[in-house]
């Protein structure tokens, strides 16, 4: 039971990853801003106590300044120890007075030019930090953010940029071994149910051979004609199996001669109340593709268009080479249409509107025409209550490894 309803969870926080990501968002939102908000707290701090430090300096100065008695403690005890805070003392005018600043930086072998330009623009862009502190009549002292203070302004910001740069890269690197994990899963999966299901096909196939040569068969060569109907089926369902558990082969195979044999092998198989149409300018064009694979896409998307249709319906398949690069097969169905919202959520794994339905048709066609034939299929145009189109893109040869330009406008 423990297991059943962590299973349950797992399932539920799959399908709802996407409020998951943005419940993540506004987490990482509230510790950023948690986090320059306690930082900016902390400036705010230092810059008061800086404040009051640079006031009680202006103060030492001024009584320096008016009183002739030794007050070398005041001086080496205040004035002297500032090493941090920059200041320098001008006139009422801004001009600086030689020798009356601190911890400004210059560089090596600086002129007195030099150094008095530098101060200037160190006075100018000081008083648009603070006001300036009058010392004594004519004379204020101009003063800025210490180095420290101004690092510690910009600390979440840099501190935050490294966590946003770290977690790109880790997620990168865990989306990247998850997706290489489930690749591995799938992989042995579909070969491990080949190999499963060969031996009993095998045996299948010997006890038809047997029947056909009995005395048995003419009366009942109608059902021994089904079954070896179905036991090839299994035979191609065996067969695409290992192929999507392997890397199959990808050739030139004609379009509408494929497409036609898996309508062909659908229609028996579905409701009589829905018609498929195949048409196409020419009836002699290639495209590179694994033939069983492919038959198997359209299949999958033929029986998603009934499904939605609810057995009742049309199916038109076009065929539409665009230039010698692709070719375009457009399956247009009369159902109940998707809203845009749901174009790319067709294809997650488990997506599904039956009730008994797994939602791996329309993933299973992705993977093989996106992963096998380096493809695109996606939902081309739908319209609710009308019907949908999908749109399988392929190459058109071997040769052509041009980028798509297709008109998917959620193109991934």
């Amino acid at each position: 039971m423990k297991h059943k309803f962590q299973d349950l969870a797992m399932l539920d926080l799959y399908h709802n990853r996407g409020k998951v990501k943005w419940l993540i968002f506004i987490a990482s939102l509230i510790i950023s801003v948690g986090s320059i908000y306690y930082t900016n707290t902390l400036v705010s701090e230092l810059k008061e106590r800086e404040k009051k430090q640079i006031t009680l300096y202006a103060s030492a100065m001024e009584y320096v300044a008016n009183n002739s008695d030794n007050l070398t403690f005041i001086h080496q005890g205040i004035i002297q120890e500032n090493h941090n805070i920059p200041v320098i003392v001008a006139d009422a005018f801004g001009n600086p007075i030689d020798g009356q600043y601190r911890n400004i930086n210059f560089k090596n072998n600086v002129t007195e030019e030099e150094i008095d330009k530098k101060l200037r623009a160190e006075v100018q862009r000081m008083k648009m930090d603070y006001e300036p502190i009058q010392i004594v009549e004519n004379q204020y002292l101009y003063y800025t953010n210490s180095e420290l203070l101004t690092r510690l302004k910009f600390y979440p910001y840099v501190q935050l940029s490294v966590i946003l740069v770290f977690g790109i890269l880790a997620f990168a690197v865990f989306n990247q071994s998850k997706i290489a994990e489930q690749n591995r899963v799938w992989a042995g999966l579909t070969k491990e149910t080949a190999h499963q299901l060969g031996t009993p096909i095998a045996s299948l196939m010997a006890w038809i051979d047997y029947l056909k040569n009995s005395p048995v068969w003419e009366e009942n060569k109608e059902v021994i004609v089904e079954l070896d109907k179905d036991v090839s089926k299994l035979r191609m369902v065996t067969e695409r199996f290992s192929n999507i558990g392997s890397s199959p082969v990808i050739k030139e195979e004609n379009v509408y001669q494929v497409i036609d044999e898996a309508v062909n092998y659908l229609r028996p198989r579905i409701s009589s109340k829905v018609s498929i149409s195949l048409n196409t300018h020419a009836e002699d064009v290639e495209a590179m593709m694994n033939k069983s694979l492919f038959e198997w896409v359209v299949e999958n998307i033929c029986k998603n268009a009934v499904d939605a249709m609810k057995g009742e319906g049309k199916i038109a398949i076009n065929i539409v080479k665009d230039s010698e690069k692709f070719v375009h097969i457009d399956i247009t169905d009369t159902g109940k249409g998707i809203d845009k919202s749901m174009f790319k959520k067709v294809f997650n794994p488990g997506f599904t509107t039956r009730k008994r339905g797994w939602g791996l048709g329309l993933t299973l066609a992705k993977r093989i025409i996106e992963g096998y034939h380096q493809g695109r299929v996606f939902v081309y145009q739908s319209e609710i209550g009308k019907g949908t189109t999908f749109r399988i893109v392929l190459r058109g040869n071997k040769e052509n490894t041009s980028e798509f330009n297709v008109e998917d406008p959620f193109m991934s």
